[in-house]
């Protein structure tokens, strides 16, 4: 992919010279022409993606949220989270993925649930899910090299009133960011629109976990703050692929780990949701690789 780029001046230079772009290349006369697959690979870590790979991520994409649809069904009061892992790890097999957190940097299960008070990671066990909880179900999955991530906040039975206001701030977070999501923007940009709305509302931002590139690996460039600054970070291209899933708290941002070195709590015990989707950035804007409807899903946001 080789496009007439906006590059700052305190930028490395395209040419690959190692120095800044106002010290090298800024005075030419005639643009400087920059393929920008090699650029973010060099300058970022980023690996843009091609047609035939996005077509591969979507696919992947298909089947996590054909995994939320079949789980959603099965989410009611006396459901274990170890269930809600069983559900996900043979569903994926019998599809023919394979569920991306198992054996991951040491990570026991097939997928991620987190009830209540717990942020994300949470490791499936003997935890009993009960009328009025909240639980994220967060499901990775690789299908034919490729990967795809998304994530949702359930609602167990009846939710109270507190729960049911944090679960549709959260998810408005998730829009807001996703509508900055276009090519002349920054990834600075998506945390900037999350931080300023989720706090406005009078909720916390979780700092310590962030969106990553992924597709051809579960984690790669760039990482996505869920808060910051406007205009800062990388700029974004077509061809990027990333997750945005803002982590929202009901009370303070704070958080520890278990024992286990997986589970990220609230440090004050209060709820927290997230909702996460796999998006690629398109000439105009974005297309999500995990579209989801939230009829069926998390009812009375």
């Amino acid at each position: 992919m080789q496009l007439l780029m906006k590059i700052g001046r305190n930028d490395p230079c395209p040419c690959g010279s190692g120095k800044k772009y106002k010290k090298c290349c800024a005075s030419r006369k005639e643009p400087l022409k920059v393929d920008l697959n090699k650029y973010y690979q060099q300058t970022y870590g980023i690996r843009l993606k091609s047609k035939e790979q996005i077509e591969g991520i979507r696919k992947a994409g298909q089947l996590v949220m054909e995994t939320h649809q079949m789980v959603a069904e099965h989410l009611k009061p006396g459901i274990t989270t170890d269930a809600v892992n069983e559900l996900v790890h043979h569903h994926t097999l019998k599809n023919g993925g394979i569920p991306a957190p198992l054996n991951y940097r040491g990570f026991p299960k097939s997928v991620c649930v987190s009830p209540n008070e717990v942020i994300c990671h949470g490791i499936p066990g003997d935890r009993v899910l009960m009328d009025g909880d909240i639980v994220n179900v967060d499901i990775t999955t690789i299908l034919d090299g490729y990967y795809a991530d998304a994530n949702y906040t359930y609602f167990i039975g009846t939710p109270s009133p507190e729960a049911k206001r944090l679960v549709a701030v959260t998810l408005e977070s998730l829009r807001r960011g996703l509508a900055m999501v276009k090519p002349g923007n920054t990834t600075g940009d998506i945390g900037w629109a999350i931080q300023r709305y989720a706090e406005g509302e009078g909720y916390s931002v979780v700092r310590e976990f962030v969106g990553h590139g992924v597709g051809l690996e579960f984690h790669e460039g760039p990482q996505i703050l869920h808060f910051g600054k406007k205009g800062t970070g990388v700029p974004l291209v077509p061809g990027m692929t990333f997750t945005v899933e803002p982590m929202i708290n009901l009370g303070k941002k704070d958080l520890y780990i278990l024992e286990d070195q997986w589970t990220a709590v609230t440090r004050d015990g209060r709820l927290s949701a997230q909702f996460e989707q796999t998006i690629v950035v398109t000439e105009e804007g974005y297309e999500s690789l995990t579209p989801f409807s939230l009829e069926g899903f998390v009812q009375a946001v």
